[in-house]
């Protein structure tokens, strides 16, 4: 009897020295991949720790979505409330999943699109399914195909428009894929009915959870973060506005020695604070249409005009617009300290009035009270506007501006001491249109704002 042939082995024969050899190679290319990959995960635990402690509500939400998909996991563990669902609980799991969003007005504007989707589309499945019968074995899955071609490229074609994009893309996508899940499924379900019942009790389930959870448990509301958005654009925009007016008109000799101390009046954060209210168009809109499906909370009734702060904020990024050119000129700076020291005064003048009028309309956002504040520091700014123009036409007569000034300081030759520079002269001329424009711009957002703030006080 021939022997029961044995399992082939692979071997490899190293010569003398040759193992040590490989694994003295190898040993300092795996210890340091190790401790690389350590370093990474350490970094990416220190920048977590950091974004946790800045943004403890983030951590709150995960929370609130762990216990949301505990309680839902009930019904899928405990026996009578799995049957009572049809044996599908997993479907209110992944409803969960999918529909928590962030702030209230997100989650119920998701779980409503879910909830309605799936209502229509399972209606209309059992009547596709209905009629695909009554025209035999034959036709019926030919029809279920046309139906599902045609509605599903008519949702898809929906999902592209503006307006349905906005507010009802998610419940588009649970159309076609609840449509598609019940009209196929019914040529194989014996009871279709009870198909389609026990999806739409397991997402009215799921969805119910998802909202009750984030109402009445530390709930975020879209419309105190759009609030809260407004007014926090409004002091970034103040605050970018004083400090690029004084870092363009501070002395060029003290610039060097007092380099610590410009750090310290003009920080970076509010140097480029504008840029974000630049960046604030989609958040502002997304919070707007989230807001409008909260009910009432805190001083914002149910009829809140949540659609003026969308032109709110476009006034808003028009005055960053006004900075955004104003950096641009701040960055190459070459008119003359002795330009500069003519021109301070006014622009000082107007860029406070300005800031200043900004900062008390945080307050009339903020109390929805009109502030008499406003009228005086709109006063100033009409006033130090009038000093603007007096001193550009002041600039127009070098004559005029050298009787004020060193003539000398005019030159950059010999012989040409009443011939200023023409550079400093459009960087001036630039920095002084550019502040005009703030104020009238200062002016609509004082205007948006009233309109706002009666709004408010009437829907109250």
């Amino acid at each position: 009897m021939a022997k029961e042939s044995e399992p082939l082995e692979w071997r490899m024969s190293f010569p003398d020295g040759m193992s040590m050899l490989f694994v003295s190679e190898c040993m300092p290319h795996t210890a340091g991949f190790v401790v690389g990959l350590l370093f990474k995960y350490l970094g990416l635990m220190q920048s977590g720790w950091r974004y946790g402690t800045s943004e403890p509500r983030k951590i709150v939400h995960c929370f609130k979505v762990g216990m949301a998909l505990c309680l839902v996991s009930l019904f899928y563990y405990v026996g009578p409330l799995y049957e009572g669902v049809g044996g599908n609980a997993m479907w209110a799991v992944l409803t969960v999943v999918v529909a928590f969003e962030y702030t209230v007005g997100a989650t119920i504007c998701k779980c409503v699109n879910r909830t309605t989707a799936t209502f229509i589309a399972g209606a209309l499945g059992i009547g596709v399914h209905w009629v695909a019968t009554r025209f035999g074995k034959a036709w019926e899955p030919i029809i279920l195909q046309v139906s599902v071609f045609v509605f599903a490229s008519a949702a898809t074609f929906l999902r592209f428009l503006p307006s349905v994009k906005a507010h009802f893309d998610h419940g588009a996508l649970i159309f076609i894929f609840t449509f598609i899940l019940v009209s196929v499924s019914g040529y194989r379900v014996p009871d279709l009915f009870d198909f389609a019942q026990h999806r739409l009790s397991n997402v009215a389930i799921g969805t119910s959870i998802c909202v009750v959870t984030s109402i009445f448990c530390c709930p975020v509301w879209a419309g105190n973060e759009l609030h809260s958005l407004i007014l926090s654009n409004m002091e970034k925009l103040a605050d970018s506005l004083d400090a690029y007016v004084a870092v363009y008109l501070r002395d060029d000799a003290d610039a060097d020695a007092d380099v610590d101390d410009m750090k310290k009046e003009a920080s970076k954060e509010k140097l480029i604070g504008y840029r974000s209210v630049l960046d604030s168009m989609s958040t502002e809109e997304s919070l707007v249409n989230y807001a409008r499906w909260e009910p009432a909370h805190g001083g914002f009734s149910f009829k809140h005009p949540w659609k003026d702060y969308l032109e709110l904020g476009a006034l808003l990024r028009s005055y960053a617009n006004c900075i955004d050119a104003l950096s641009g000129i701040v960055s190459d700076t070459k008119a003359p300290a002795f330009l500069k020291k003519y021109f301070s005064t006014a622009c000082l003048k107007l860029s406070s009035n300005s800031s200043a009028v900004l900062r008390e309309l945080v307050v009339v956002v903020r109390t929805s009270a009109e502030s008499p504040k406003i009228g005086l520091r709109l006063k100033d700014m009409c006033v130090a506007v009038q000093e603007l123009h007096n001193a550009l036409k002041a600039l127009s007569n070098q004559k005029t501006v050298a009787t004020e000034t060193k003539p000398e300081e005019f030159s950059e030759g010999k012989g040409e001491s009443n011939v200023l520079p023409f550079v400093a002269i459009v960087q001036l001329v630039t920095l002084s249109s550019l502040l005009i424009e703030i104020v009238a711009r200062t002016e609509k957002i004082v205007k948006a704002v009233n309109i706002l703030a009666h709004k408010v006080t009437s829907s109250e």
